[in-house]
């Protein structure tokens, strides 16, 4: 979460809707576990809720505007290009390791509205010095600096961190590895006037605890966060953003992967930097 958010994913963000998935035929859940019903992540999923809501206000009502008369007599149905690619270079540069100096229009929004958000849902956002780097670089400055306390105040809570298994500094047990990761799938945006902007991210997310012994393993969810953009010296910031469950897609019945399996692909498969 990254900024948590009303995460449907497991990682973070309090919501209901979680995929279907087939454990390993073994009587017990991945990575040797006992088996634990899903209201037990779910209060999980609703904590991580907490550090969303701390910064979502009021989401932006209104849609972008869409031309009904260029899909001829199917005038319900919505573009389904928003997020082609362009072939345009998506950024100039990078700041604490996220993709920074987008272009200043819709596009460059799109971009920046995806990369903040793989930025704020990450495991660095659980490390201290790391979260400052990442809030003080997507938001405008003056909103990082009043929020930044309350960021640190649910983060470093002893309570809340215990409870998806990390200790008092955010660190994964010995022999455990911590995943909290944005995968994007699309973007829309829902209002543009130049100096502000309003970008609906769909994506699914991990999160939880890889490794022996864990008993917090690796969940999927789905969200759409809507970010609230500002065009402040030179570039988008995030002004606000507010978050809702799904869409989320019909679960296949797949068998979980191990411990092993998992904690190797996310250690071994970096992330990407997106661009409209």
């Amino acid at each position: 979460m990254s900024l948590g958010d009303e995460h449907q994913a497991s990682g973070g963000y309090g919501g209901t809707g979680q995929t279907r998935t087939r454990l390993p035929d073994t009587g017990s859940d991945p990575y040797g576990t006992p088996r634990r019903p899903r209201s037990s992540s779910r209060s999980l999923v609703t904590v991580v809720g907490v550090v969303v809501l701390l910064i979502a206000a009021i989401a932006f009502a209104n849609r972008g505007d869409d031309d009904p008369s260029a899909t001829g007599s199917n005038t319900d149905k919505p573009e389904t290009a928003a997020t082609a690619p362009s072939g345009k270079r998506p950024v100039q540069a990078k700041a604490a390791g996220i993709p920074t100096g987008y272009a200043h229009n819709e596009q460059g929004a799109q971009s920046a509205a995806t990369n903040y958000g793989i930025a704020l849902g990450s495991a660095d956002m659980y490390d201290t010095e790391k979260r400052h780097s990442i809030v003080n670089t997507v938001y405008a400055p003056d909103v990082a600096a009043s929020q930044l306390p309350a960021f640190d105040q649910v983060y470093s809570k002893a309570g809340f961190l215990e409870k998806i298994g990390l200790n008092k500094d955010g660190v994964a047990p010995s022999g455990q590895t911590f995943v909290s990761r944005v995968i994007p799938v699309g973007t829309k945006v829902t209002s543009f006037s130049g100096s502000t902007a309003s970008v609906a991210l769909w994506y699914t997310s991990l999160f939880g605890l890889s490794g022996d012994g864990s008993t917090n393993p690796v969940t999927e969810s789905w969200y759409t966060t809507t970010y609230q953009l500002k065009w402040v010296d030179g570039d988008w910031k995030v002004t606000d953003f507010t978050q809702k469950d799904g869409p989320v897609p019909v679960g296949r019945d797949q068998r979980a992967s191990t411990a092993e399996d998992m904690t190797k692909a996310v250690e071994e498969y970096g992330g990407f930097t997106y661009a409209r």
